[in-house]
């Protein structure tokens, strides 16, 4: 049985999460105290963080690996395309997200200083996203994918974060409430995260 090693209210756990019950798969989710962590976190990941997977002999951390290994691992629903050129195009929009977007999450996360300026530039690049959802259901187009997980926790925790998206967004917080609504989001949420949106 899979192992994932997840922070009740980290972004990226919740990442996981969201993979592993949108593939309804036999895993178990170890809750781990972000402000006391086991030992064994800092004896599997070098970098003391979770999320980490650990399956048989094989241990993964980072939430983009760990999430394309369950999906190549576990094929159905498929969340990255199939055709390679499609999946380069959604690795190289994670790539992106990371250094755009989830770069200001990271901040947020530790208070670190310059929080406005982690906010500002969040609420810029989802505002920017706003015209996608006018024509397509999801990011990808009309199926559920990898880049809607990577995004999802985020979106949940605008409220959390201090962020208020404009109005010229709305396609965008409508497109939230599709993933919200999704039954693997539903269950991947901890009671922690459940109360992080009013």
């Amino acid at each position: 049985m899979m192992n994932l090693y997840s922070g009740t209210t980290d972004p990226f756990s919740h990442r996981c999460r969201i993979v592993l019950f949108e593939k309804g798969m036999d895993f178990q989710v170890i809750d781990v105290d972000l402000y006391n962590k086991p030992e064994d976190i800092a004896v599997i990941n070098p970098y003391n963080r979770v999320p980490v997977l650990v399956d048989r002999d094989l241990v993964l951390y980072e939430s983009n690996i760990i999430n394309e290994y369950i999906d190549e691992r576990f094929p159905h629903p498929q969340l990255m395309p199939p055709d390679p050129i499609l999946r380069a195009r959604a690795r190289q929009l994670l790539h992106t997200f990371e250094g755009e977007i989830f770069a200001h999450v990271i901040d947020l996360e530790s208070g670190a200083k310059g929080g406005d300026k982690s906010r500002q530039e969040i609420r810029d690049q989802l505002t920017q996203l706003a015209p996608i959802f006018t024509k397509q259901k999801f990011l990808l187009g009309d199926e559920f994918s990898m880049l809607d997980v990577a995004i999802a926790p985020l979106l949940w925790r605008l409220e959390h974060y201090g962020i208020d998206l404009p109005k010229s967004a709305a396609p965008v917080m409508k497109y939230a409430e599709r993933i919200f609504s999704r039954q693997g989001f539903i269950d991947a949420l901890t009671p922690s995260e459940k109360v992080m949106r009013r």
